[in-house]
């Protein structure tokens, strides 16, 4: 087989496969999205807290 074949048959399954996908309604993917963003706020929140916190902390013990 030559590459152009070989090519050829890869596209034609990547075809076959991208029909068989479930793809998300906008309206799933737009809650999906809002969502992560809100959990990234929150852990983003958290972790800066705890880095403030300790680094304070740090500091006060070796002034």
């Amino acid at each position: 087989m030559n590459l152009f074949k070989k090519t050829g048959i890869f596209f034609k399954e990547v075809k076959a496969e991208l029909i068989q996908v479930s793809w998300s309604t906008r309206q799933e993917l737009i809650a999906t999205t809002i969502a992560l963003i809100i959990i990234i706020l929150i852990v983003a929140t958290f972790i800066g807290s705890i880095d403030l916190f300790l680094s304070r902390i740090l500091s006060w013990l070796f002034r």
